[in-house]
């Protein structure tokens, strides 16, 4: 029988995706033994404690191994995690060790969330894309520069080695390891089950673009104040660093660096942002929105929303306002 390790990280309150991998991964296994299937597998809480508290001891979880009792292992999962990444994978060393021992014997691994920050500080993700929670991908590429990371991703598959989006957006990972480790039809029972959407893809239109200010770079954060406050207009980027008295390469070759966007993609992001709001709290028709934030053309503002959200601008405000759905 193969053997499945959802991990218990030391020092950590996030509690809800090892019960819930625990949970799915469970009933995937006795689906398939009802159905007759002989690929079962062994699930396991794995840690380096045998008891470990949560929430300042209101949950407590007693792993049924610790990570020195496995030989060998054939997928780990990495739960999310709390927000203090430096804190949380000093504290876990013991099970960045083990994650690169049992990968290099053949183990795959997934992290949910947050918990890419484990998997990040073991270099298994070096060279290599990865997902995580929206809300601190800046955090992620500050720490780890060489990683090429994909918020709007729900779930990246790289040779083994996957990860995924934020928040309960794991109950999407669970499903997609089923379907690896099992198959297409336990997934879809799961997915029935647990009323989990099937075959998400992306995370964009949850993301909240806040804009990248955690770099020291004053000229930059002026042309960003710019952009921010200057929505209706059809930003010139050439004007722009122009009047910043800077060279249009060096202006863009700076503020890739500062903000992990070109000025043309942060530009978009500002205004999808603004339009995302609008359509949300507002019964402002579509062509409104657009002229607003600087759009004259209904073609490129559809194709630039699409792009960022992953949803037209009608499909949007359908979902998020229902007021003015019905208009």
């Amino acid at each position: 029988m193969k053997h499945i390790s959802i991990l218990v990280p030391e020092g950590q309150n996030n509690l809800s995706s090892i019960v819930g991998a625990y949970k799915i991964l469970k009933r995937a296994n006795a689906y398939a033994a009802e159905q007759g299937k002989s690929e079962l597998y062994d699930i396991e809480l794995v840690g380096i404690s045998k008891e470990v508290d949560f929430h300042g001891g209101l949950f407590t979880v007693k792993p049924q191994r610790l990570v020195t009792e496995i030989e060998k292992t054939d997928l780990i999962i990495i739960p999310s995690l709390n927000h203090n990444y430096e804190e949380a994978i000093k504290g876990n060393k013991p099970v960045i060790d083990w994650l690169v021992a049992q990968n290099r014997e053949g183990a795959e691994i997934a992290s949910v969330c947050t918990g890419a920050f484990l998997l990040a500080a073991s270099g298994l993700l070096d060279g290599k894309s990865c997902s995580t929670h929206w809300a601190f991908a800046d955090r992620f590429r500050t720490m780890f520069p060489h990683i090429t990371l994909q918020p709007d991703r729900l779930i990246t598959d790289e040779n083994g080695i996957y990860t995924n989006g934020g928040a309960y957006s794991f109950l999407n990972l669970m499903l997609y390891l089923v379907e690896k480790y099992f198959d297409r039809q336990t997934a879809i029972f799961c997915s029935k089950v647990f009323q989990i959407e099937m075959d998400r893809e992306s995370q964009s239109e949850f993301i909240i673009f806040q804009g990248q200010k955690a770099h020291g770079d004053e000229l930059i954060k002026e042309a960003q104040q710019y952009i921010e406050h200057h929505l209706e207009e059809k930003i010139s980027i050439e004007r722009l660093s122009s009047s910043l008295a800077v060279g249009r390469r060096n202006f863009d070759r700076r503020f890739i660096k500062a903000t992990g966007n070109s000025p043309v993609v942060y530009t978009q992001r500002v205004k999808m942002e603004a339009a995302k709001k609008a359509f949300e709290t507002s019964r402002k028709q579509i062509n409104e929105v657009m002229f607003e934030v600087g759009y004259s053309d209904p073609k490129a503002f559809r194709e630039v929303f699409r792009k960022v959200t992953g949803m037209s601008p009608l499909e949007y405000r359908t979902k998020y306002n229902k007021e003015a759905a019905v208009d």
